[in-house]
């Protein structure tokens, strides 16, 4: 038997012809498997990569199984489709259980409520007054994904008619559509409400001259003091001939900066003082806008724009928070008044981050205080930030699909985003040595050239390996984060080059002395296993923890081949996107363990 020779190592006499059977089962299984799911051939590299994710003991003799992997999986392709399939369901019936199981299994979000395929409009409507962040992406990934769901249409919608308290900002314009396609998303159209101010005007017009709507000229104090004990505005009831010349006047710009507000008739003993004649339309004056400048000094509120967009635009279902439960009250108003049904609302809860900072004008602050250096700064929960540290959007929409439609706040730990994009990268991360505070180990006792071949990915031995050389007379650098395994006396193994005695530990660094090579010694004296590396390039790492940013200075290893964009893994330290290659010297951000 071809793997016969090297099992002598792990397996008694007795056993090792089942040990080898055991085996070659193992691999006939995973080739059937992957030859009936890829029309009747199967990939040497799939079948290697799944015998020793199932058995990491193999790892290290991964080339003595390479050549039976090659025979078995030559006898497989040689079979029919039918054969395999035979074959297959004689030696792992359970397969197609299992498969039929998931196909059944149906994960993800619940049916949309008056729902039809084809007809289902959603739309996600930011204010570009700051980067998109992780409390923002529920609504936006809900309404995607049902727009989708149901082969429907998804609109962005920048609700950008603050220009002075929520000013927009250009850049967030671009941001957010590029942080929405990032995350994956198919946008069908892009829509812009200060684009929009002569469609809100006819109709603020309309419902002025049907005498549910009027311009209240009262000074705010003194509305609020009517409002809020449900008398009548006493401009509430004019002729429609006078609002509409008080509406003139707004636009002609004879009123100036809250001397007028258009309201919307309502009731005035409702319960919630904040729906009585709300208002719709205001005036700024120099507002500067990004887009119009000062061309438009009447700009309308949110509740009167998005309730005329949303009709407008053909949207049949909104996905917005709980605490915005009164808009749809609000709105509901201009809905009845104009003989318009209100689109299908469906209310979350809110979305937050343990330890994560979501909130725009938190972030703004920071920002400008220097506390943070940008709205990508990693210890942030904006998508940019995220992006940034090497979380995947696969990740982000997974998690706000588990979460799904729950009315009540959810708060998520890191952990939680961390486990899913671990699964989500583990596979395609490939693996280096990063040495942190590196302190040099000088090893006596073995004088000739030793040259460590490692996979890039354990599971994955088709992607090749890399190469760290020990040279006699060298040091090699291990971190000071294993000082306390570095005490005289200790043996550590130097994970894939072999096993050292500790010496001594002065302040010129650490001495040590050649014990053996062979792995099974440190595994059965249960010695503690270390990374290493020799003439490492520069490498720091930014590690968020919380509020703050602390950088890990080190060496990666030399000849590691990676740029801008890869996630990879550190091993013993954790995943880290690289952010920047420069100069010979590397810039990554830590990830998660």
């Amino acid at each position: 038997m071809i793997f016969s020779s090297f099992l002598n190592f792990i397996t008694p006499l007795p056993l090792l012809f089942a040990v080898v059977l055991m085996v070659e089962e193992l691999i006939l299984k995973y080739a059937l498997i992957n030859a009936y799911t890829h029309k009747g051939k199967a990939n040497p590299k799939a079948v290697i990569g799944k015998v020793l994710g199932e058995n990491p003991e193999l790892r290290p003799k991964a080339k003595e199984i390479i050549p039976l992997v090659n025979e078995i999986v030559e006898k497989v392709n040689q079979l029919s489709l039918k054969e395999q399939e035979a074959k297959l369901r004689e030696l792992y019936p359970e397969f197609f259980e299992e498969k039929k199981e998931k196909k059944e299994e149906k994960k993800g979000l619940p049916p949309l409520p008056k729902a039809e395929k084809g007809k289902v409009v959603t739309r996600f409507a930011p204010n570009p007054d700051g980067a998109f962040h992780l409390g923002n992406a529920r609504a936006a990934i809900l309404s995607h994904e049902y727009a989708r769901l149901y082969n429907g249409k998804f609109i962005l919608r920048f609700d950008d008619t603050d220009p002075k308290v929520k000013r927009p900002e250009p850049i967030f314009y671009e941001w957010i559509k590029e942080d929405l396609e990032w995350l994956g998303f198919k946008i069908d159209e892009i829509h812009v409400a200060s684009d929009r101010l002569e469609i809100y005007y006819r109709y603020a017009e309309k419902l002025i001259r049907m005498g549910k709507a009027y311009v209240c000229t009262c000074p705010p104090e003194k509305f609020r003091e009517l409002r809020d004990k449900g008398i009548a505005c006493p401009h509430r009831e004019e002729p429609v001939e006078v609002q509409l010349e008080r509406w003139r006047k707004m636009l002609n710009g004879e009123y100036g900066e809250g001397e007028a507000v258009v309201r919307i008739k309502t009731d005035l003993k409702h319960p919630n003082p904040a729906v009585r004649d709300w208002p719709a339309l205001r005036i700024i004056d120099n507002p500067n806008h990004p887009r119009t400048g000062n061309k438009y000094r009447v700009w309308p509120l949110y509740n009167f724009a998005s309730a005329i967009d949303d009709h407008e635009l053909g949207v049949t279902h909104i996905f917005r928070g709980q605490e915005h439960a009164e808009n749809e009250t609000r709105q509901r108003y201009i809905y009845d008044y104009l003989g318009w049904e209100y689109p299908v609302t469906v209310h979350h809860g809110r979305l937050s981050i343990e330890g994560v900072i979501l909130s725009k004008s938190k972030t703004r602050k920071g920002i400008e205080e220097g506390k943070y250096l940008g709205w990508d700064d990693p210890r942030l929960g904006t998508i940019r930030a995220l992006r940034r540290r090497g979380i995947r959007p696969e990740a982000i929409r997974e998690l706000i699909i588990e979460v799904g439609l729950k009315r009540s706040d959810t708060t998520i730990s890191w952990d939680n985003l961390a486990a899913i994009n671990r699964r989500i990268i583990e596979p395609i991360a490939n693996r280096y040595f990063f040495v942190a505070d590196p302190v040099p180990m000088y090893i006596e006792g073995y004088d000739k050239e030793f040259v460590a071949e490692i996979p890039l990915h354990p599971d994955h031995p088709e992607r090749g390996v890399r190469r760290l050389k020990f040279v006699p007379g060298k040091p090699v650098y291990v971190s000071k984060d294993d000082m306390e395994l570095f005490k005289p006396g200790n043996f550590v193994r130097l994970k894939d080059l072999f096993n050292v005695e500790i010496l001594e530990v002065n302040e010129d660094g650490i001495k040590a002395r050649f014990h053996s090579v062979e792995y099974e010694v440190a595994r059965e004296n249960r010695w503690r296993m270390v990374h290493w590396v020799t003439e490492g390039k520069p490498c720091e790492v930014w590690v968020p923890e919380g509020e703050e940013l602390i950088i890990r200075n080190g060496l990666l290893e030399s000849d590691a081949d990676i740029k801008v964009d890869d996630i990879v893994q550190f091993e013993r330290f954790g995943f880290v996107r690289i952010d920047e290659v420069k100069d010979g010297k590397v810039r990554a951000i830590f990830a998660h363990k």
